[in-house]
């Protein structure tokens, strides 16, 4: 079992305000910091989020779909979450994440993304470099079924 190691609530409004500050401004202010305190409690579990993958997918989906912040929320889930690969040694996917979670990161706010293939896609861009294109093709029919809606 690996020693992970966690941000905190005050790392994460530190977060919050520089996230606004060098990504184009937003509204600032929280509006249920004791809901995000309550996520980032629950993914020091390792019996319900053993794994990096597991920890992320709850962090990135609770900070999209809670809406704690007035503001920046989607791409607080993005820094967040990229910390959390760095602060714990996976730099070699960091970048990949960074750069490809900003779609991702619209369609789980937006409802169209669920936390199943969340986590499915998390775990490929961490372990296999990339999407495949099975995980490609299960996000573009998630968007396109919202879509229809």
């Amino acid at each position: 079992m690996m020693d992970w190691r966690y941000i905190t609530i005050q790392e994460v409004e530190q977060t919050h305000k520089m996230t606004l500050e060098y990504s184009g401004g937003g509204l600032d202010g929280a509006r249920a910091l004791d809901l995000l305190d309550s996520v980032l409690a629950h993914i020091r579990n390792d019996e319900y989020y053993p794994a990096i993958e597991d920890k992320l997918t709850h962090l990135f989906f609770s900070v999209c779909k809670f809406h704690v912040f007035l503001d920046g929320n989607k791409r607080l889930a993005i820094n967040l979450c990229t910390q959390m690969l760095l602060i714990n040694g996976f730099t070699f996917c960091a970048k990949t994440f960074i750069n490809r979670a900003e779609n991702i990161s619209y369609h789980v706010a937006a409802g169209c993304i669920s936390k199943e293939l969340l986590g499915d896609w998390i775990y490929e861009i961490i372990w296999e470099a990339e999407e495949s294109e099975s995980i490609r093709l299960r996000i573009l029919e998630a968007i396109s079924e919202s879509d229809e809606k």
